[in-house]
């Protein structure tokens, strides 16, 4: 879907020079507000997906289907069943069409929306595309942005499924997870395994000034980030990026992947994301059929498989990770 109204530019209808960097709002844009206003009416009463851009890599013909609605629409509650119902056209049109593979990307798959679209499986049981969330290979990602040496990290932030996979493997793993909040450390506790339970500590000064890696969600505070020492890195586990408001500390993108040059078709940026990035949902989607795997990842269902395995697969078909940025 689109983010903010300016981001109607980064499609394919759009300006090619303008999408082909990470979106950022600049001055010129104030000329062409005529436009966007215009996009923003056409979105209110248009209800139909359209396809915003067609790729192809390997064995795979790919599509981007657009739904016209903005970040804004996903928040008012009263939009929320209408979006509801557009996704599920969107997944019933994918089956009658013969899609494989579905992916549900940003705001489609929240735990409020359509708890990581378990609730259209549950109402379609007989559909064979296989709906993803991508849940599986983000959470790879993030731990993978982790050194091997780190052995300390602060999470913090509006949990999701994304969080609760990274918190418990990093505690198997013997990494040492630090909360901000109680509320916090009390719903991963109820994730983590009983016998890793020790490695999920509730915040102290000293532990966060041992910590140079933060693991980042939505509705991180400015207070928050206050508290991070000079140097820390913030790793976000959202959908969207956190808002940079220290100079002095590294913030890396949102879960995403670096696509291989044999990705046929790739013009603009995806939002925020540099040149050949690809975000984290939509590469599970790729990956999901590549490998073809024959269930869906959605709702509280996983894959058969672990992290690593997930993260091995990614890179055997030539996806990179993508780089900390320079600071």
């Amino acid at each position: 879907h689109l983010t903010t109204p300016e981001s109607i530019y980064h499609l394919r209808i759009g300006l090619a020079s303008f999408a082909s960097y990470p979106f950022s709002y600049r001055r010129f844009m104030r000329i062409l507000w005529p436009f966007t206003s215009l996009s923003m009416i056409f979105t209110l009463f248009y209800a139909r997906l359209f396809v915003a851009e067609s790729n192809s890599f390997k064995k795979l013909n790919l599509q981007s289907w657009m739904i016209p609605r903005y970040n804004l629409q996903y928040l008012l509650k009263w939009r929320k069943d209408a979006i509801n119902t557009m996704i599920e056209k969107v997944i019933l049109e994918a089956d009658k069409k013969g899609v494989k593979v579905l992916s549900l990307g940003l705001m489609n798959q929240g735990e409020e929306l359509n708890r990581n679209g378990e609730v259209y499986i549950h109402k379609h049981p007989e559909v064979k595309v296989r709906v993803v969330d991508g849940s599986r290979l983000a959470a790879a990602v993030v731990i993978n942005s982790v050194s091997k040496a780190t052995q300390n990290v602060v999470m913090t932030g509006h949990l999701t499924k994304v969080a609760y996979t990274i918190a418990s493997a990093l505690c198997q793993r013997g990494v040492k997870v630090s909360t901000l909040r109680l509320d916090e450390y009390e719903k991963l506790r109820s994730c983590i395994p009983q016998e890793c339970r020790d490695y999920l500590v509730y915040q102290t000064s000293e532990v966060l000034s041992s910590n140079k890696v933060w693991l980042v969600g939505e509705g991180t505070t400015s207070e928050e980030q206050e508290k991070a020492t000079k140097g820390t890195l913030f790793i976000p586990f959202s959908q969207f990026p956190l808002k940079q408001l220290r100079k002095d500390c590294i913030y890396h993108t949102t879960p995403a992947l670096i696509v291989p040059k044999s990705l046929a078709n790739i013009h603009s940026c995806e939002n925020w994301l540099p040149r050949k990035a690809m975000s984290a949902t939509r590469v599970a989607g790729i990956l999901h059929a590549l490998e073809g795997w024959e269930v869906h990842e959605c709702g509280t269902s996983l894959l058969p498989s672990d992290l690593d395995q997930v993260w091995e697969a990614f890179l055997s078909h030539g996806f990179q990770p993508l780089l900390l940025p320079h600071h």
